[in-house]
């Protein structure tokens, strides 16, 4: 079969148009890629800047905690001065109180008996054989001075105004007379509230050079009401 020079023509078309639909086609294939391959790139640098943001908005965030953490610990601080404050305050009321006698108290203690002289010749001096508030005196005073919370005498509490003179045969303490034996009692530490009435030379001596009976005991337990109020 002969081919006459329209059939090379209309081939030589068909050849052009054919090669220039792939190369179309591979230009428009290329084209796509590469517009999706800018759009994962500007995602992925978008994602990028917004975990840089992100991360940057952490640290603000954690400094923030931080400095609010530091806060609170001051403050925490600050709260338990105040509240140590508040507490030394409150037991140091509640001792101005037991020492004015105005609160009831009890604890360890010790009990001293102060009584008359058992046996006067007849002709000695009674009233060198009595107790006499000067005695009583050197009891409470050496207690105070021992470290005695509180002090009472046959059950009458003394303040830091108490007042104790004689009276006769009996003493008068606050207005309020008492007859021999006076009973002492204090609280405080047994062991050094005794030793110091008891120490050679000292007030029990002392009292018995005197010819007065003096009996001290240890106590587990005293207690002593809030002062009467006038």
């Amino acid at each position: 079969m002969k081919m006459n020079g329209n059939h090379v023509v209309l081939s030589f078309v068909c050849l052009v148009l054919g090669f220039m639909l792939v190369l179309s086609y591979q230009m428009a294939k290329k084209e796509t890629a590469n517009r999706q391959l800018e759009r994962q790139w500007n995602k992925e640098y978008e994602y990028r800047e917004q975990l840089i943001e992100q991360q940057e908005q952490n640290r603000k965030l954690q400094a923030e905690l931080f400095n609010k953490q530091q806060r609170v610990r001051e403050i925490e601080k600050e709260l338990a001065n105040e509240e140590q404050l508040y507490f030394n305050l409150v037991e140091d009321a509640e001792r101005l109180r037991m020492y004015l006698g105005k609160v009831k108290v009890k604890g360890k203690g010790v009990e001293v008996t102060l009584s008359d002289a058992s046996y006067i010749p007849s002709e000695a001096n009674a009233t060198n054989y009595i107790v006499h508030e000067q005695h009583v005196f050197q009891v409470v005073n050496e207690l105070w001075i021992a470290g005695a919370s509180a002090v009472a005498i046959n059950g009458q509490r003394l303040s830091h105004r108490s007042y104790i003179v004689c009276n006769g045969p009996v003493i008068e303490i606050d207005g309020t007379q008492h007859p021999a034996p006076f009973v002492i009692q204090a609280i405080g530490d047994p062991n050094v509230l005794i030793p110091a009435l008891t120490i050679a030379g000292g007030v029990k001596d002392q009292l018995t050079s005197d010819h007065i009976v003096v009996d001290i005991v240890e106590k587990s337990e005293v207690t002593m009401e809030p002062m009467m109020q006038k």
